[in-house]
C-alpha cells in the first residue's frame, strides 16, 4: 500500500507549511503556533482503521464576537469504529461555542453542557441508522478535552486517555509532572467500585477475563460518547451482532458519558501540557513523558513521544523499533494501540483576554479506510 494512501489528513487555517506531514502510519504536525505559546502534534495508526481523532482550535471560543479567546485541545480515542470519534471531532466544538455564548463564557458546567449535547446527536443518529448498519451502536469514543481561556485552564475527561502538565518546581528547578484529568477505566479499583455502587443488584457488571477487568465483560472504559447498546436497551437486541448482545436487559445506563471536569489557574511555572490517548501512556509514565519534553527542543515533540512509545511497544515483544514500523495496520494493534498526543506549550501571556490572531484549526486523524 502506498503512503499517502493509509490517510486523509485533515488540517485547516495552518501557519508555515499548510498541512502535517505523513510517514507510513504516522501523521504529524511537528511545530505550529496558537494563542499562547507553540504546539507540536502526532498520530499514529495501529489499527486496520484508524480510530483516534485529535484537533487543536485557537481563536474565538464562543459563537459570539465578544465572547472569550482562547485554545481548545481534543484527544478523541476511538473504539468499535471511527463512527464516534469522528462525529465528536466534527460536533463537539460547535456545540461548545454554542454553549459559551448561551452562558456567556467559559466554565465546567458549558463543557460538561457541550458534551451532553453532543452524546445527544450521536445517539439520535444511531437511532436512524442502527436498522440498516447497526454496528454504529457498539462504536463510541473516549473523549479528552481541555481549554485554555482567561488565564484558566479547564480539563474534561471520559475514558482514559490523560493531560499530564509540566511545572517547574522553583526550589530544585526540576519539572514535575501533574496528571490534571481522572481516568475512568474498571482495571483501577476505584472505578469499579463506582460501577458497583451504581448497579448494586448486578454481580456481573464488572467482570476479570484473562487478566483484564471489563464492564459486562465487553468495554474496560466505564464512561464514553456513543456507545449506544451500552446505554439505552433498545439498541442491545437484533440486528446488533451477537457479541455485543446482553443475555438480560437492563433499565438505565451502564455507561455514563458524563466527563470528569476540573479547573485550575495558570502559574508563571506552568510549561507545557501533554494531551495524549491510553496508547501512549501504557508505555510511557507521567514523568518520562515530561522529561522527554524537558529535555528536547519543540519541534517534533509529539513525534518524539510517539517514537518513544513505540520503541517501548518493540522492546516488550522483543524487536526493533524499524522491525515494528515494518508491520502493517491491523497487525500493529497485537502490539500497540492508535495513538494520538498534543503538546501545547505555554508562555506567561495565558492571562491576557485582548490576545488577537488568525483563528487556527487542526484536526488530525483520518485514515482512507475509516
Amino acid at each position: 500500500m502506498m503512503v499517502r494512501s493509509c490517510w486523509k489528513p485533515i488540517v485547516d487555517g495552518d501557519e508555515g507549511d499548510g498541512s502535517g506531514r505523513v510517514d507510513g502510519l504516522l501523521w504529524y504536525k511537528d511545530l505550529g503556533s496558537h494563542l499562547y505559546g507553540e504546539f507540536s502534534m502526532a498520530v499514529v495508526q495501529a489499527n486496520s482503521s484508524l480510530e483516534d481523532r485529535g484537533e487543536l482550535e485557537s481563536g474565538p471560543l464562543s459563537s459570539n464576537p465578544l465572547g472569550p479567546q482562547g485554545t481548545f485541545i481534543g484527544v478523541y480515542d476511538g473504539h468499535g469504529g471511527s463512527e464516534a470519534s469522528q462525529f465528536v471531532i466534527d460536533n463537539l466544538f460547535c456545540n461548545l461555542k454554542r454553549l459559551a455564548a448561551e452562558h456567556q463564557g467559559m466554565s465546567e458546567h458549558v463543557i460538561k453542557r457541550a458534551y451532553a449535547a453532543t452524546e445527544e446527536s450521536f445517539l439520535s443518529l444511531v437511532k436512524k441508522q442502527w436498522l440498516s448498519k447497526p454496528e454504529i451502536a457498539s462504536t463510541g469514543t473516549c473523549c479528552l478535552v481541555g481549554v485554555i481561556c482567561n488565564g484558566m485552564i479547564y480539563i474534561a475527561n471520559s475514558g482514559d486517555s490523560r493531560v499530564v502538565l509540566g511545572r517547574v518546581e522553583r526550589a530544585t528547578r526540576e519539572t514535575e509532572a501533574i496528571q490534571l484529568s481522572t481516568e475512568h477505566n474498571v482495571n483501577q479499583e476505584t472505578v469499579r467500585d463506582e460501577l458497583r455502587s451504581k448497579h448494586p443488584f448486578d454481580s456481573q457488571i464488572v467482570v476479570l477475563r484473562q487478566n483484564v477487568w471489563r464492564v459486562k465483560g465487553l468495554i474496560q472504559v466505564s464512561r464514553s460518547i456513543g456507545d449506544a447498546y451500552l446505554k439505552k436497551a433498545e439498541f442491545n437486541r437484533d440486528p446488533l451482532p451477537a457479541k455485543y448482545r446482553l443475555a438480560e436487559t437492563f433499565f438505565r445506563p451502564i455507561l455514563s458519558c458524563e466527563p470528569s471536569t476540573s479547573s485550575h489557574t495558570l502559574h508563571p511555572d506552568d510549561q507545557f501540557l501533554i494531551f495524549a490517548s491510553d496508547g501512549l501512556w501504557e508505555h510511557l509514565t507521567n514523568q518520562e513523558a515530561v522529561n522527554i519534553v524537558n529535555n528536547n527542543p519543540p519541534n517534533g515533540i509529539a513525534r518524539r513521544l510517539v517514537k518513544a512509545a513505540l520503541r517501548e511497544a518493540a522492546k516488550k515483544c522483543e524487536m526493533r523499533l524499524s522491525d515494528l514500523q515494518k508491520i502493517e495496520q491491523g497487525m500493529r494493534r497485537h502490539i500497540h494501540d492508535d495513538i494520538t498526543v498534543i503538546v501545547v506549550f505555554l508562555n506567561s501571556r495565558t492571562e491576557n483576554t485582548s490576545l488577537c490572531g488568525s483563528p487556527l484549526s487542526i484536526k488530525g486523524g483520518a485514515s482512507a479506510n475509516s
